[in-house]
């Protein structure tokens, strides 16, 4: 069966935060400018990531926009991985705004920084009201839609694990070996449910 869910129109962005000497960062699928006179942005974040505590802690983050030019190996890099296990600014190439936080320059042609003056708790994750207060435009190159990451950036991936036997996560492209998928998988990577997965072809 269809999912309708899968043709909303999304953009992926790497969300960044800070506390103390700590920097980390996630990738999100959810930024959207709310009102242009104040400038403010909202952002859904899953709680169980890491950069979501850190936003409730500090109330500040940064969202880079990612282009169609962005790689596979960022989306596992930032969305694939918990900032709780590793250090994901170690080895990579990144900036400071003038709030101090992390963005992104390579494979993206934006950033946003933003502090939160409200949020929502929506049960899995929080939805930040936050007024914008830097930004900076790198190029006109295409920001990169969800639709466009499925199937440009992950479907490539996906053809190289083509012989694999097992599930493969429709969101993100986590794949699962085995004959059988448990009805209570939770993806690792992207925590959707085991209804979110196909077997692999």
């Amino acid at each position: 069966m269809a999912n309708a869910m899968h043709n909303l129109t999304y953009g992926l962005f790497v969300l960044t935060a800070k506390d103390g000497n700590k920097d980390n960062g996630c990738i999100i699928n959810t930024v959207t400018q709310v009102t242009s006179e104040p400038n403010r942005i909202s952002i859904t974040v899953n709680k169980s990531n890491y950069t979501h505590d850190m936003i409730v802690k500090t109330g500040e983050f940064n969202v880079s926009i990612l282009t169609e030019n962005s790689k596979f190996e960022t989306y596992k890099h930032w969305g694939f991985q918990s900032g709780k296990d590793v250090d994901k600014c170690e080895a990579i190439s990144f900036n400071r705004a003038e709030n101090d936080i992390i963005y992104i320059a390579d494979e993206t042609n934006a950033y946003i920084s933003a502090k939160v003056i409200s949020s929502i708790d929506l049960g899995t994750h929080t939805m930040f009201i936050a007024d914008v207060t830097a930004m900076e435009v790198f190029s006109d190159d295409n920001s990169v839609t969800y639709d466009y990451y499925h199937k440009n950036i992950k479907s490539t991936n996906q053809k190289s694990d083509a012989k694999k036997k097992g599930f493969i996560c429709t969101v993100c492209g986590y794949i699962y070996e085995g004959d059988t998928l448990p009805d209570d998988f939770i993806c690792p990577w992207c925590k959707h449910p085991a209804s979110d997965f196909e077997p692999i072809k």
